[in-house]
């Protein structure tokens, strides 16, 4: 899963969980929707293109086995993708955006995509130049791949939800 546009001049692109995307060219932007899933963005500033990734999770779970959206899986694609066209690997640079904490005391998947995101660039020697990470409202981020630029909205009306709903009587899934 993910859309490699290399060299698409005016693209826009909207990724959703588990996808990416690579382009180049002064127009072209990469756009996702996140809460508790983590995007990377990375560029080569030099060739001029970039690619987005959207993290579901640090590893492969049972959460739509075999798609592209986990860990290492996820950031080997975007920079095989940027290294066809033409990037160079030691010039990469990363921004890292999402890792909210969506639902109060269901899970620390967030935390756990933020801190795999952060230790994998680390352990790639690939800078990250900033980053907008936890908390506790979605994102909307859009990255201009040519040149690394972003443009972060924190969306107000997605919050926190103190406690999962509960379910409404005879709506039950019974799981066989």
């Amino acid at each position: 899963m993910g859309q490699e546009m290399v060299a698409a001049q005016t693209a826009r692109i909207y990724i959703t969980q588990g996808e990416h995307a690579i382009a180049s060219g002064p127009d072209a932007v990469i756009s996702t929707l996140l809460g508790s899933c983590v995007a990377v963005c990375l560029w080569d500033p030099v060739a001029r293109i970039g690619g987005m990734n959207h993290l579901l999770l640090p590893e492969e779970g049972l959460i739509l086995p075999g798609m592209s959206g986990y860990g290492a899986n996820a950031m080997e694609l975007v920079i095989n993708g940027l290294i066809r066209g033409k990037a160079q690997r030691e010039r990469l640079r990363a921004k890292l955006f999402g890792g909210a904490v969506m639902i109060s005391g269901l899970s620390n998947a967030g935390q756990r995509n933020a801190a795999f995101a952060e230790a994998y660039l680390a352990r790639e020697n690939i800078p990250c130049d900033s980053q907008s990470l936890g908390g506790t409202q979605a994102r909307r981020v859009e990255f201009w791949p040519a040149d690394g630029r972003v443009r972060i909205k924190f969306l107000s009306d997605v919050r926190i939800v103190a406690q999962p709903p509960k379910p409404v009587a005879g709506t039950e899934v019974e799981l066989f």
